[in-house]
């Protein structure tokens, strides 16, 4: 197994946590010492959300900039992550505004997942994320296999 560098950062885990009136959500404490004081939330894919530190995300706005844009599918995926995209700061208690947008774009209500992805978070509606993690766990075996024939595992 690869060694991690020292300056990079492990986001894993999985957190369930509220959405409050003002729109703000808790960003785990465990998590916050690893991301900085501002972070990108953009849309990502299987409705949620994807976070990223600021250093993430520049590195995948340098591969995202470099993909050609004479492709459709390219352009739609760019402009899904870039578009979408809002830097936002993290309070003295660990909150984030959540943009509206963002919000209505997941489907987030009161009660949210925030799940580590090694280098990105993501935020799930609750109720998405069990039926998705529920969907994932009974095709678990036919994931790996594949993986396994692609000389993944």
């Amino acid at each position: 197994m690869e060694d991690i560098p020292i300056n990079q950062v492990m986001l894993i885990g999985e957190f369930k946590h509220s959405i409050d009136s003002k729109k703000r959500l808790a960003i785990p404490s465990k998590l916050r010492k690893d991301i900085g004081l501002k972070i990108v939330l953009t849309r990502g894919l299987d409705s949620c959300l994807f976070v990223f530190t600021l250093e993430e995300w520049e590195k995948l706005a340098d591969q995202l900039k470099a993909l050609s844009f004479t492709q459709s599918n390219t352009r739609a995926f760019v402009r899904l992550l870039l578009s979408g995209a809002s830097e936002v700061d993290i309070d003295a208690l660990g909150r984030v505004l959540v943009p509206d947008y963002l919000k209505k774009y997941a489907g987030l209500k009161k009660k949210v997942v925030i799940a580590g992805l090694y280098n990105r978070l993501e935020i799930w509606d609750e109720d998405k994320w069990e039926s998705y993690k529920k969907d994932m766990e009974n095709k678990s075996d036919d994931i790996a296999e594949k993986l396994g024939e692609l000389g993944m595992i």
